[in-house]
């Protein structure tokens, strides 16, 4: 099956708690991310996610737990022929929700992001900052109890970055677990806060 990406790893997130994950391009942050996102399984070991086994867990429960979860890629995923708007409301439509039930919500966390007036534009006319916010603020519509954000300032400059790391920090204490993901030292000295640290295959624990 080819070379162990992380091995023995041991760790856990303890709820309303903030942490970066860091670590070499290739160390095996974004392996990380999918396996607490359960889209991809351990070969071996044990992931425990809200007190559940994630290997006993049956493609129902697995889309339960999902829910919980907020996931923000680093490459957005938006789609291109839908609005801002229509992409951030998408994960409450495909539960099946009503736009009435939703509409004020969507445009509120728009506007908490900064993109209230870019609401009913495609993605192909954002800048990536703002494509950046629309993929946080899609991330964040479900109120996850635990979000992973995936490099979420690496396209951006400096000056952005700071601001979508308060993003993050105001989420966290609003009651949100954050596990942020980011090769940037500079950006990880600015706020004091756990540090997980992959380097050959293993994690480190700096808090």
């Amino acid at each position: 099956m080819g070379p162990e990406v992380l091995k023995d790893v041991t760790f856990n997130i303890a709820p309303n708690s903030f942490q970066f994950l860091t670590g070499p391009s290739g160390a095996g942050k974004t392996t990380l991310m999918r396996l607490l996102f359960l889209s991809l399984r351990p070969t071996r070991g044990l992931i425990t996610l809200f007190g559940r086994d994630v290997s006993s867990l049956d493609p129902d429960e697995v889309a339960v737990i999902r829910r919980r979860i907020g996931i923000v890629f680093q490459d957005f995923r938006l789609l291109d022929h839908l609005t801002t708007y229509e992409n951030v409301a998408l994960p409450l439509r495909i539960l099946g929700k009503e736009e009435t039930s939703y509409r004020a919500e969507v445009s509120e966390i728009l506007h908490w992001v900064g993109l209230g007036d870019r609401m009913h534009v495609l993605p192909p006319v954002l800048s990536g900052g703002e494509k950046q916010r629309a993929a946080i603020a899609r991330a964040l519509i479900g109120r996850p109890e635990f979000l992973l954000a995936d490099e979420p300032t690496g396209n951006v400059d400096p000056t952005l970055a700071r601001r979508l790391l308060r993003l993050f920090i105001e989420l966290n204490k609003s009651g949100t677990s954050v596990l942020l993901a980011t090769h940037d030292i500079a950006l990880m000295d600015q706020f004091d806060a756990r540090r997980l640290v992959i380097s050959d295959g293993r994690l480190y624990v700096y808090d």
